[in-house]
């Protein structure tokens, strides 16, 4: 296993830890803004899981799917703070 390998087993590693991080604060989160935060950032961990992942493949289609992944996460949370700040209903 070269050193590369190695480095980014164990990225991928630290990512998961933080994932599960994010978590825990995602179910504890005192108010639904704490929450959103969570949900974006496990968003974008998630996106460098997979880039990441690819490097560590040699996948370029893996890293299309990170791509596709951020704009998704981040159209959801764009249009979720929409709907809190709204109160669920459309004016």
């Amino acid at each position: 296993m070269s050193l590369l390998e190695l480095f980014l087993v164990l990225t991928l590693f630290m990512l998961i830890l933080a994932i599960f991080v994010s978590f825990i604060r995602l179910i504890i989160g005192p108010t639904i803004w704490d929450r959103l935060l969570m949900v974006n950032l496990i968003s974008a961990k998630v996106v460098m899981f997979v880039a990441v992942y690819a490097v560590y493949l040699g996948s370029t289609l893996m890293l299309d799917i990170a791509i596709s992944y951020g704009i998704i996460g981040f159209l959801t949370i764009t249009l979720l703070s929409k709907y809190i700040m709204t109160g669920g209903r459309e004016k």
